[in-house]
């Protein structure tokens, strides 16, 4: 306190100084202040007398920026109501509601600080530091998926097949299931193109419902079939590589948060119903932040030409298909890299089939690549028709298609354990059959083991069907050792 008296007074006497008829230069000089400051003294004193020149606090007597307390409230009940609601929800709401004026982002989120109705995260990249992207069109790419989360009262867990339209970001398919197993996955893309149209292409992760290119087996699961007969170019994302689907996973946190966080559901027709409503809500009403907050229907444009056939094929995969009759058929082993070599050209077949041996058909301009029966992948023709001539005599030096192993028995001893080995995997028989033969057969997707003509396990296959040939070269299993006597 004496230091503020002695300044107000250093103050007082530059004050009386200048009125006293001394130049405010050199008694700025002599205080060791601007000119300027002077001034502002002297209009001070003149204005409140000595009490003008104490110092006030610098705090502004009002804010016009501040958030007015009615509309402060009003953000605190919509953040109760609904605490998914993020600052860029409930300024969208507040707008809607004719609020003026409308609280900016940054306010609304530092009033709900104020309450403790949210915590404080720490400071993120901005937006423009990400490297987004989209179709400039709807319709081009759907982006499909599977979550699980959906629970029962049963205590099970069913899964919904969702689908994501990548321009608009509108929900095309959200389909509860049991099992997201390929034929209700199937199912939920049917449903899809029926409701909206034939996209131009389906962007989808490496799982087994939606392809084969990865590992053992037919090569073209359903999914791919319906996408190939449909015109739909399939597009799979790269290994390890999450964010490729990330408007879909996306979708997937939306569901999570705002419609089965702590819900349990009676059936999975209920649950249906349900997600219809919400999904109808999602598409229609609420307004999405990645589109410039306004609901996906806006974005959505059908095709306005007429609607595309969707073919639908519910054929078994794996029925043979071979080539018809005088299509000219040559037989080549798929070298390491997944390719074969025709007429002087290399045609790619897939990694899964590398040293596996498979049947070339040259159909007019397609050549065809088939494995077990079942088409692989075909190609346009690249080489010349003059050249195919040395491409028949080298089937004449070709390695033999191995036989078809589907259904065939072979034999095998249960050991001890009570299981049986088969093409490097291991199958239970049970305890009962302990040292006893068995006949194994492979019967569509499944190990069936039978003793005495009655079929006793059956179980999904584990093995590597490549390698079921090395198992049926010897059909009465490996002889017994014995000791020498």
């Amino acid at each position: 306190m004496l230091v503020e008296l002695g300044v107000v007074e250093q103050r007082f006497r530059a004050v009386l100084e200048v009125l006293g008829g001394a130049p405010v230069t050199d008694v700025a000089r002599r205080y060791g202040v601007a000119r300027q400051t002077v001034h502002r003294w002297l209009r001070s004193y003149a204005r409140s007398g000595v009490q003008g020149l104490v110092d006030g606090s610098p705090k502004p007597h009002s804010c016009p920026h501040q958030m007015p307390a009615k509309v402060e409230v009003r953000v605190v009940e919509m953040r109760w109501a609904h605490p998914d609601w993020g600052p860029r929800t409930i300024r969208y709401h507040l707008e809607q509601e004719g609020i003026s004026p409308v609280p900016s982002r940054s306010g609304i989120y530092r009033a709900l600080l104020r309450h403790n109705l949210v915590r404080r995260k720490r400071r993120r990249k901005p937006r423009s530091a990400y490297r987004r992207w989209e179709r400039s069109r709807s319709m081009e790419l759907w982006q499909m998926d599977v979550m699980g989360g959906v629970k029962l009262v049963d205590g099970s867990e069913a899964k919904v097949v969702t689908g994501i339209d990548d321009h608009s970001r509108f929900c095309v398919s959200a389909l509860v299931v049991k099992r997201a197993t390929a034929r209700p996955v199937c199912d939920a893309l049917a449903l899809a193109m029926r409701r909206h149209g034939v996209p131009d292409q389906i962007l989808t992760d490496n799982g087994k419902v939606f392809t084969g290119r990865f590992g053992p087996g037919s090569g073209e699961v359903l999914f791919d079939r319906i996408c190939r007969e449909n015109g739909i170019d399939h597009l799979l994302t790269a290994p390890r590589s999450p964010t490729t689907t990330g408007k879909v996973e996306r979708f997937h946190k939306t569901i999570r948060s705002e419609f089965l966080q702590g819900r349990v559901f009676a059936s999975i027709e209920e649950a249906q119903e349900e997600l219809d409503g919400w999904v109808e809500h999602y598409n229609t009403a609420r307004p999405h932040q990645g589109i410039g907050m306004v609901p996906p229907i806006r974005r959505f444009e059908l095709a306005k030409s007429e609607p595309l056939e969707v073919v639908i094929d519910q054929t078994p995969l794996l029925e043979p298909q071979p080539p018809a009759d005088g299509v000219r058929r040559v037989t080549r082993k798929v070298g390491q890299g997944g390719r074969i070599s025709l007429a002087g050209h290399k045609y790619h077949v897939g990694r899964w089939l590398a040293g596996e041996t498979v049947t070339v058909a040259i159909n007019g301009g397609l050549v065809e690549v088939w494995h077990r029966e079942v088409l692989v992948v075909s190609h346009a023709r690249l080489h010349a028709v003059e050249d195919e001539p040395a491409a028949w005599q080298r089937q004449r030096r070709g390695r033999p298609v191995r036989p078809e192993t589907t259904g065939v028995p072979v034999t095998r001893k249960v050991d001890p354990s009570g299981s049986i080995s088969f093409a490097a995997a291991s199958y239970r028989a049970g305890n009962k059959y302990r040292g006893k033969s068995v006949q194994v057969r492979v019967v569509g997707d499944t190990v069936e083991i039978s003793h005495q003509g009655r079929v006793v396990r059956s179980h999904p296959i584990r093995h590597d069907r490549t390698k079921e040939h090395g198992a049926f070269a010897n059909p009465q299993g490996r002889p017994q050792r014995r000791n020498a006597s």
